[in-house]
């Protein structure tokens, strides 16, 4: 079973990710240190739990986008 992350830690995951996805890869330490520079303001925890959801999604390729708004059609006549 797969680990429930809060809003925050994907939020910025995804953030991360659109931005330095060529700098990123499937080492966790690796990528520690490249959180650690874009936010070094973030906590230790944080930035372990951002870098595991990158790390893991990095591997799939399947960070999940924002979910869109369904487009509603004009049915009027």
């Amino acid at each position: 079973m797969g680990a429930i992350r809060p809003t925050l830690v994907k939020t910025v995951a995804r953030q991360v990710y659109e931005e330095y996805e060529q700098y990123l890869g499937k080492d966790f330490d690796h990528n520690k240190e490249i959180i650690d520079k874009v936010i070094p303001d973030a906590s230790k925890k944080l930035r372990n739990l951002v870098a595991g959801y990158v790390t893991t999604y990095w591997k799939t390729k399947k960070i999940p986008k924002k979910r869109k708004e369904p487009e509603v059609e004009d049915f009027s006549i």
